[in-house]
């Protein structure tokens, strides 16, 4: 442990992260490695960011458990054992808590607080925040761990005020639960959240009624129970499974056949497709050919082969072509995992509303009124997504060096510098910041080479008794750049979801133009070039 250094007195605290869920949590434990004063807050009445909010039934890892906890302590992954390959809200939100509670985490952090602004103030080279509950909090450094998926998005239907029962967004599922048992439930939205929520409502309510707005490709998630057989041998092999996970683009245990994709025959392709669809987790995703994320033609091939997927679960012809997407192909932008989704559309008290066809007009007293149909109903749930990687960032009002904000900055799309740090923001770190590699990889993976990096920062920033560190322009330029031209390789280029920038409930994120949100560029080419970076001496930095 570094020993502490002076502090600066007239300061609040010498540092202030916004966010303790997965990110926030690691990044405390490593400025407490520093000595530094830091206090964490948290808008929620608890820690756990993604994983206390979304208690919808069906949440759970999409990541294999295992590869998702900390890998910072070998007593931590010693002592906590997964119960499930997948692991559920409830168990992930217990992890975390567990974690903080292990390393004394809480007494630095504050809960039930927002933070409306921050603002840099040149000549002193600090930031002054300004919290809902009317205090100021003033810091050296400003580390922002608010979350790539924090910023839930309503739609924009009328009358949804008038109606007479129960409605909410998935990401705030009542905490005392919901009953669902002989209720008429409408769900909108058919995307990642709704894909692990309608087969759980659908075995509780009387009818189930899914509006879609636009289908997802899915591929089922083969959960099953961890023994403790098994715990015990993949504590025996952490060091190899991290290292796996170091090796792999996305950070997954899932490594990309990089053979070239037309020169293995269709049989032996197809026979590899049969085999990951039928095993757990991404390996239908990730560990399929490279090809299929950049070739056309090879896209549509396993796209075919999961459409044909899709009209074999699903009984109804014309149910089935309903669920099967037309706009984008298989694998280009992140793939729900699922646990008897396709399956809840057999069930004689689901029904699937498509919405291009009937448009909904408008929420009435009573329920949903398409341009079909009145559709009344005792629950809505809002599957509607979130405004992804900047909006959190967005609900801050961030004010950087001249009083130039965040939000302005990144109308068009962000601009950052390894998706770490923006010019024009000294000392304000994101460390799994939009165009970092946190986004397109498993997500605690990414947060700890993210926080890693900002944590060394901050120490040759101390150590060389520097007060400002800001990212240069030309930095933010190049990095954008880079992003933007990984984007051009990609068939995600052509889809419509998050990861490039596309939600019709934020105004000006509707389908047009790309914002170019997230690196493509894999997990061990991101460390490589920010490893780079530190072993050069931070040319892209400027400190004073």
């Amino acid at each position: 442990m570094t020993a502490p250094h002076d502090k600066d007195t007239a300061l609040d605290h010498e540092a202030v992260i916004i966010g303790a869920g997965v990110c926030g949590i690691y990044q405390l434990y490593r400025l407490r490695e520093l000595g530094i004063d830091a206090t964490v807050l948290e808008s929620g009445k608890e820690l756990g960011g993604t994983w206390f909010w979304n208690r919808y039934p069906g949440a759970r890892f999409d990541s294999e458990s295992y590869t998702y906890g900390f890998s910072f302590s070998d007593e931590l992954l010693a002592e906590w054992d997964w119960k499930e390959r997948f692991s559920p809200q409830p168990d992930n939100l217990r992890y975390l808590q567990y974690v903080a509670d292990k390393f004394g985490l809480r007494e630095d952090m504050q809960f039930g607080v927002t933070v409306n602004s921050a603002a840099y103030d040149d000549a002193s080279a600090t930031w002054s925040l300004a919290l809902d509950d009317g205090r100021t909090v003033t810091t050296r450094w400003l580390i922002l761990a608010v979350g790539l998926l924090s910023a839930p998005t309503l739609p924009r239907y009328a009358g949804m005020d008038d109606f007479a029962g129960e409605s909410f967004h998935t990401y705030d599922w009542p905490e005392s639960g919901v009953d669902l048992a002989g209720k008429r439930v409408g769900v909108i939205g058919t995307g990642a959240t709704a894909i692990q929520l309608i087969p759980v409502v659908a075995e509780q309510a009387a009818e189930l009624t899914v509006f879609q707005r636009r289908p997802n490709w899915t591929a089922p998630l083969h959960n099953s129970e961890i023994t403790p057989a098994e715990m015990a041998s993949i504590k025996e092999r952490y060091d190899e499974i991290f290292a796996l996970c170091a090796r792999t683009p996305g950070g997954f245990i899932h490594d990309p056949d990089r053979r070239p994709f037309f020169e293995v025959p269709r049989e032996e392709r197809v026979a590899m497709w049969e085999k990951l669809y039928a095993e757990p987790g991404f390996g239908i995703w990730l560990a399929n050919f490279r090809d299929i994320f950049m070739d056309e033609d090879a896209n549509a091939e396993i796209s075919a082969f999961i459409a044909d997927k899709i009209r074999d679960r699903v009984d109804d012809p014309e149910v089935a072509e309903l669920l099967i997407p037309k706009d984008h192909g298989f694998g280009v932008q992140r793939v729900p995992l699922e646990t008897n989704y396709l399956e809840a559309y057999n069930r004689d008290n689901v029904r699937l509303v498509d919405l291009k066809t009937t448009p909904i007009e408008r929420i009435t007293e009573d329920g949903i009124r398409t341009t079909a149909e009145d559709v009344e109903l005792d629950v809505i749930i809002y599957a509607t997504g979130f405004d992804a990687i900047t909006g959190a960032f967005d609900r801050i009002d961030i004010r950087g060096r001249d009083g130039g904000t965040l939000r302005e900055l990144w109308a068009a799309g962000p601009v950052t510098s390894y998706g770490l740090q923006v010019p024009g923001f000294p000392n304000m770190l994101m460390p799994n910041g939009p165009q970092s590699a946190s986004a397109t990889t498993n997500f605690p993976r990414g947060i700890e080479i993210g926080v890693d990096w900002c944590t060394d920062l901050m120490r040759y920033a101390i150590d060389n008794g520097y007060t400002r560190v800001e990212a240069t322009p030309q930095a933010g330029e190049a990095w954008t750049k880079e992003v933007t031209e990984l984007y051009g390789m990609m068939l995600m280029r052509n889809a419509q979801g998050w990861f490039t920038g596309y939600n019709s409930n934020v105004p000006g994120h509707e389908k047009g133009t790309i914002r170019y949100l997230v690196y493509n560029g894999g997990t061990p080419k991101f460390r490589k070039l920010i490893t780079a970076e530190v072993q050069d001496g931070y040319p892209s930095v400027r400190f004073s």
